[in-house]
């Protein structure tokens, strides 16, 4: 079966959806039900899971079960991705010791850094290793994602790198505007930029 396209917009919401889902102990729900408890606009609720379930039954609504398998399927979490990471800082440690993502099918599996050294970091003891051997491990592994948490004077060049070495979709936390090719896919996060944000909400 061909996984459903939704938008970008909606596929923003799902995990959401897939957290409370798992949450509760009913066997069906209505999507009045969860845009309730969610305190999201019935219609776009109901539009949401359309796009990832079709229509839920009348009286009835949708079987939870096959709701969380359709979403968990849409957003690839029934699937592991092996991700790679280059930059082993405060920030990027600190996703290195996380393993929160693997609830969304993505598995951070190593990190590289300029050290020469193979260290190791989080309860998983995840391997750092040089960037020196970064395209043969992407190749050996099948990494496709990768995420960038080195400063903006090195990020071009690394994700430059990640390019070459096959990657196809890559996280950006440095500062700085990435020029990649229009078919790699690039997540950009400005975390200053997102905590200035909230404060601008504070002082209007």
């Amino acid at each position: 079966m061909e996984k459903p396209i939704v938008s970008k917009a909606t596929l923003g919401r799902l995990p959401e959806y897939l957290n409370y889902l798992k949450s509760i102990t009913a066997e069906h729900i209505s999507a009045t039900a969860v845009a309730n408890a969610l305190s999201l606009g019935e219609v776009l609720v109901r539009k949401d899971l359309a796009a990832v379930s079709g229509t839920g039954k009348p009286k009835v609504g949708y079987a939870v079960k096959d709701l969380i398998k359709d979403i968990a399927a849409c957003l690839g979490s029934d699937k592991t991705t092996p991700a790679v990471l280059v930059g082993a800082g405060k920030l990027g440690r600190a996703l290195l010791e996380y393993d929160g993502f693997q609830e969304y099918g993505v598995k951070i599996i190593a990190g590289f850094d300029c050290n020469n050294q193979t260290l190791y970091f989080g309860r998983n003891k995840l391997p750092v290793y040089s960037m020196d051997g970064f395209k043969e491990f992407c190749d050996k592994n099948g990494v496709r994602i990768g995420i960038i948490t080195v400063g903006s004077g090195s990020a071009q060049q690394v994700c430059d790198e990640m390019i070459k070495s096959g990657i196809k979709a890559i996280w950006n936390f440095a500062p700085c505007k990435l020029n990649v090719p229009d078919e790699i896919c690039l997540r950009q996060e400005n975390l200053a930029l997102s905590l200035a944000y909230l404060n601008s909400q504070l002082i209007q």
